[in-house]
């Protein structure tokens, strides 16, 4: 089979940082589906791996976690999916990755795919989905009647545009996105974010400005470690504080005087550590498409760069790194 992958890590703009292979065909066995890959999206974290974890001499590494597909066949073990079912889901952090034409995958971490959208708008939207929601409600704790408010740092980004949503449609919570451009201003004022401000200017005196003291949860998406000051000021005294990304450092002494909370989150720990609860995952997949054939949620496709190739997936990897994307890039089929 095709298959997009690395033996070394390359810098972005190396020829050979990603390259084209051909793959023996995986074998459903267990709870595994195999899914006939029809569309992939590219997150930080294929960016992050590519550049951290260096294959040993002779192996290779398949990268990719976003996809949607249809099942080829399934493991004796799989309960809840048949063969010719539609499905999206973000893959794992252990396992060889999304770009291949067949890949395996847990059934307990897979959704059915939402009726309303093709294989390219929904293989924009599960990890995004997964991290929003778990930060959300799993992390901060949030219900449909939480209210007060919530500053998402980077919410023109793929995660930030499912949160935006999600926080608006399932919560009572005033949302808060920041955004720097023209372009990404109106694309979260889109989402429905209830205001947005800049993320290079002091975050108080903007809040001050639109009547807003201090905020009750922020989720910081990006460049974290440039905003910890300003989280600290704006954040409300036993507020609760989320990240996703991975700063340099992070002192978290400043936080203690508010009492605040903070959380980390990582949409692979359930998958990773095969947790009790890792068919979570799996529902809350089903949930948001449900949302999305209800009309409530919009996919969060941006562009799109042709079929799944390495010189493709390499100018998706260096818009990602030039932290001027907005929203999500997705790629479909294998040329030829």
């Amino acid at each position: 089979m095709k298959a997009v992958g690395y033996t070394q890590s390359l810098a972005v703009d190396q020829a050979d940082a990603l390259i084209d292979m051909d793959l023996p065909k995986p074998e459903a066995k267990g709870r595994d589906l195999l899914v006939k890959v029809e569309a992939v999206s590219v997150n930080p974290v294929d960016t992050k791996v590519r550049m951290r974890s260096v294959p040993e001499e002779g192996a290779y590494k398949v990268l990719g976690w976003d996809a949607s597909g249809v099942v080829e066949a399934v493991g004796d073990g799989v309960a809840d999916f048949q063969v010719g079912d539609k499905v999206w889901y973000a893959g794992a952090l252990d396992r060889q990755g999304t770009n291949a034409e067949y890949h395996l995958v847990d059934e307990r971490i897979v959704g059915q795919m939402p009726e309303s959208l093709g294989f390219v708008e929904s293989a924009a939207m599960p990890l995004t989905s997964i991290t929003a929601w778990e930060m959300l409600f799993d992390r901060f704790g949030l219900t449909e009647d939480s209210g007060g408010t919530l500053l998402i740092i980077g919410a023109a980004g793929g995660v930030g545009s499912m949160m935006t949503q999600l926080a608006k449609r399932l919560t009572g919570l005033t949302v808060i996105g920041t955004a720097s451009r023209e372009n990404t201003v109106g694309w979260v004022k889109s989402l429905g974010a209830d205001h947005v401000i800049n993320h290079h200017q002091p975050f108080t005196r903007q809040l001050e400005k639109i009547g807003i003291s201090s905020v009750d949860y922020v989720a910081s998406l990006t460049h974290t470690g440039s905003h910890v000051a300003e989280i600290v000021e704006c954040i409300s005294p036993q507020g609760q504080f989320g990240l996703i990304d991975d700063p340099d450092e992070l002192d978290v002494m400043p936080f203690k005087l508010k009492s605040v909370s903070i959380h980390w989150e990582l949409m692979f720990t359930r998958s990773l550590f095969q947790t009790e609860d890792m068919h979570r995952q799996g529902e809350l997949l089903n949930a948001v498409a449900e949302m999305v054939d209800a009309g409530d949620l919009q996919t969060t496709l941006a562009e799109s760069f042709g079929s799944i190739s390495a010189s493709n997936l390499l100018k998706a990897h260096a818009l990602l790194e030039s932290g001027k994307s907005v929203g999500k890039i997705v790629l479909s089929g294998f040329a030829g």
